[in-house]
């Protein structure tokens, strides 16, 4: 899936010579992908028939135009959702007894939304983000027959705790004072 972006404002066909129509591939083999609009007499890209060759991009005298490749949406294994076009969480770890899971990423891919599922501290919505809470009966039957049923049940149940770093380690000296050590202690 891709984002084609014409800067209206750059875009000036009538002081170029139309190099993003004439040196775009499928365009030269009769598939129209760029065009000139009659109304705004800007270029127009065609997402659906781009294909992100990105030489209308090098070739632009005005550095007009941008191809956005995004990753396709998935269509299944919807886990939580936050509300209308607003984050997503497909897919969940499996967590297995006496390991350790590690989230890495950049920022906004759901590493804090997936611990959250998985500790309990929020149950999750399977894209129904209009409840005011999710129904964990509901979640136990959506993961039926998967590792994450029994993992998900004995959170639901309240039967496994679950232990958490917290997410900034460098705040941890204004909640608790003493050493390391006993902190570790304290926490076995």
């Amino acid at each position: 899936m891709r984002i084609a972006v014409v800067f209206k404002d750059r875009c000036q066909p009538k002081r170029c010579h139309l190099e993003c129509i004439a040196f775009c591939p499928p365009q030269r083999t009769g598939t129209e992908v760029i065009w000139i609009d009659p109304e705004t007499t800007k270029a127009v890209i065609s997402e659906e028939t781009c294909i992100s060759c990105g030489i209308c991009i090098r070739k632009c005298p005005f550095d007009a135009i941008r191809i956005i490749g995004l990753p396709e949406a998935l269509k299944e294994d919807l886990v939580h959702q936050y509300g209308k076009n607003a984050f997503r969480l497909f897919r969940l770890p499996v967590p297995k007894q006496g390991e350790v899971i590690g989230l890495l990423g950049p920022n906004g891919i759901g590493k804090t939304t997936c611990v959250s599922l998985l500790s309990g501290e929020v149950a999750p919505n399977l894209g129904h983000y209009r409840r005011k809470k999710a129904y964990w009966e509901e979640v136990l039957d959506y993961f039926a027959g998967t590792e994450l049923h029994d993992y998900l049940a004995k959170i639901a149940n309240k039967k496994l705790t679950t232990a958490i770093k917290p997410q900034y380690v460098d705040k941890l000296s204004k909640i608790y004072t003493g050493r390391v050590r006993d902190l570790l202690t304290k926490a076995d």
